[in-house]
């Protein structure tokens, strides 16, 4: 062996999942690239999808938006905060931010499939503008609904949030009211995957989309 020490290359992070979620992350050799690639994250440029398996009432919706605002509650936790508020100045000196993201459900207790990504197309009449705090009824019927997410922001929890106040909340997302047991199965985290990123290569200004495999628990959900 020759004395010359061969180091490993440095990697860069240029987006971030949490804990649970599984799926795409991007990682590049490039501290230029990456920082290119996180300025695209920040303005919006990079279009992102998800899966999440949820618990709760079959919508009565095939596909939907929702436009709110985020931030911090009191207590510190995040929470969606009604339209009007975004601007306004929280305790501790944040202010509340635009969030928007689109669904559209896949399956509902078995009964649909795996739909192939395509542009989402919003139906401003099937927008909802949220002005009041959610009101979920614990004695409705519970269902197992598997939904695609398009956020149209980057906001902490944000697809979380927000199927929260759908009243669909992600199963095993006890933060959000998701349930912690269904159908004799304990849950250790919540079901959400990052499905695709897509954006322009920040060197060639090429289209670019990524996908991840789906996880098991999305296979079986949508019989794949």
């Amino acid at each position: 062996m020759s004395g010359t020490e061969v180091r490993s290359p440095e990697l860069h992070l240029a987006n971030r999942l949490d804990r649970d979620t599984s799926g795409v992350m991007l990682i590049t050799k490039s501290h230029k690239v990456a920082a290119k690639l996180v300025k695209a994250f920040t303005e919006h440029k990079v279009t992102k999808t998800y899966i999440a398996l949820c618990i709760g009432p079959a919508p009565k919706w095939e596909k939907i938006t929702i436009k709110s605002g985020h931030g911090r509650s009191k207590f510190g936790a995040y929470r969606v905060y009604a339209a009007s508020d975004v601007g306004r100045k929280l305790p501790g000196g944040s202010m509340v931010k635009d969030m928007e993201t689109s669904f559209e459900v896949l399956s509902i207790n078995g009964q649909g499939s795996f739909k192939e990504l395509s542009e989402f197309r919003k139906d401003e009449e099937n927008t909802v503008v949220v002005e009041e705090k959610a009101v979920t009824d614990n004695d409705v019927k519970k269902d197992e609904i598997v939904v695609r997410a398009y956020p149209r922001s980057g906001r902490t929890h944000q697809i979380r949030l927000h199927c929260q106040y759908l009243g669909i909340s992600i199963i095993g997302d006890v933060k959000y009211e998701g349930v912690y047991e269904w159908k004799g199965r304990s849950y250790d985290g919540h079901e959400l995957h990052a499905e695709s990123l897509s954006f322009e290569h920040p060197v060639t200004g090429l289209p670019v989309m990524f996908c991840a495999p789906l996880p098991l628990w999305a296979s079986q959900a949508l019989q794949q």
